[in-house]
């Protein structure tokens, strides 16, 4: 049997690919999806394996997850983001019992159980509020790069209040604190404060509990992890995957996979 299995998360903004070998992580690749879902599943899980100085033969498993996971046609299997999310978190920390999950164009809040299997969960996917895409918007009314953001807001002595929960008006309020001439600071923490709310407040519902991993794209920007864990009352896990944290779980649930085929062979084999 092949023991390497990959994963492959199609997201909106990036894709990612994840290699592992016998449920170890050996690489991990993001590109920019772009156009063609397709395209880019290919390219990512290629050049995963090239890295690696492999074959797709070498390949036992690939799992795909995220928006566009249905046009990754090499894979096995397509899985749900709350599924790979949840694992992913799993995998890397068996602990975490929370997952809350950012990135381009929603977010994700997973209450797991002790075997990090999902009991509940709560997904925004009909507003770009709170996600990365709203942070984009935002970075360019403020003629700011958007890696900035982070640091900048941990400065802030004064966050300034963003009341509306859309990006357009959100984005209207933005230029108009610039107008009255409050500081970049001020204003990317309040951003910060913003979404730390909105997204504290779909954690709850769920039913939040320690401890929690933050995961996605966002989990990059020190300013939101600060923002929440003000909002939640818990201190945050942000692991160096966070990005790759769903591809993570697809290749973890591929290895997972294998080894329960290989389990049923033998036994029968064995009878």
């Amino acid at each position: 049997m092949n023991d390497h299995t990959v994963g492959i998360d199609i997201g909106s903004i990036t894709s990612k690919a994840v290699l592992m070998k016998n449920g170890e992580i050996l690489d991990s690749r993001v590109l920019f999806t772009g156009y063609s879902v397709e395209t880019v599943g290919k390219k990512v899980f290629n050049d995963v394996l090239a890295d690696a100085g492999l074959s797709p033969e070498a390949v036992g498993r690939i799992v795909a997850t995220g928006y566009g996971r249905k046009g990754v046609f090499m894979a096995h299997e397509s899985l749900t983001e709350i599924l790979c999310h949840g694992a992913g978190a799993y995998y890397q920390n068996p602990e975490i019992r929370f997952v809350i999950d950012i990135g381009g164009q929603d977010s994700k809040a997973i209450l797991l159980d002790d075997k990090g299997r999902v009991k509940k969960f709560s997904m925004n996917d009909k507003c770009a509020a709170g996600t990365g895409r709203f942070l984009e918007v935002m970075a360019r009314a403020m003629e700011v790069n958007l890696e900035a953001f982070g640091d900048l807001s941990l400065q802030a002595d004064q966050p300034a209040k963003i009341s509306s929960l859309c990006t357009v008006f959100a984005e209207s309020e933005v230029i108009s604190l610039i107008s009255k001439g409050m500081t970049r600071e001020n204003i990317i923490a309040g951003i910060h404060e913003s979404i730390g709310a909105r997204v504290a407040a779909m954690a709850k519902r769920v039913g939040l509990r320690g401890p929690v991993m933050m995961t996605g794209g966002v989990a990059k920007n020190i300013g939101v992890v600060k923002a929440l864990e003000e909002k939640l009352g818990l201190p945050i896990e942000v692991s160096p995957y966070a990005q790759v944290n769903g591809a993570i779980g697809a290749a973890y649930l591929a290895w997972k996979q294998n080894n329960a085929g290989l389990s049923k062979r033998i036994s029968r084999r064995d009878n």
